[in-house]
């Protein structure tokens, strides 16, 4: 009897301990207008703990990411990118951090003439 509880217990750890990936692909919309909030946005999502890879286009504003779900998740990353001026759908950057960027990267001024270079 013993041993069948102690199999058991090791069966359902073992699942327990597999259940969970250690990499997992995920990207979400971040707002930015060019290369400068590309660098900030890939720069601030890399230096998250747990994120492998990170790449944002620019055209689709797409930001796609690699990370360990076990030291990370999405929430954390948005709050990067939101603590470096660049908004998501759930969280806003605030006006000091936004009016931090460069003023060619500020997307929420959309009729500025900085942005109709880009």
């Amino acid at each position: 009897m013993k041993k069948s509880i102690l199999i058991l217990m090791l069966l359902s750890i073992s699942t327990v301990t597999f259940g969970q990936e250690k990499n997992k692909k995920m990207s979400f919309e971040v707002d930015g207008v060019c290369e400068m909030c590309k660098a900030r946005i890939e720069k601030a999502a890399l230096n998250v703990s747990g994120v492998k890879y990170a790449v944002w286009d620019i055209a689709s504003h797409e930001l796609s990411l690699i990370v360990d779900e076990r030291k990370t998740n999405a929430m954390q990353i948005k709050s990067a990118m939101a603590e470096v001026g660049h908004d998501t759908k759930e969280l806003k950057a605030t006006q000091e951090a936004y009016e931090s960027v460069h003023p060619c990267c500020r997307y929420r001024e959309l009729d500025s003439n900085h942005n109709k270079k880009h």
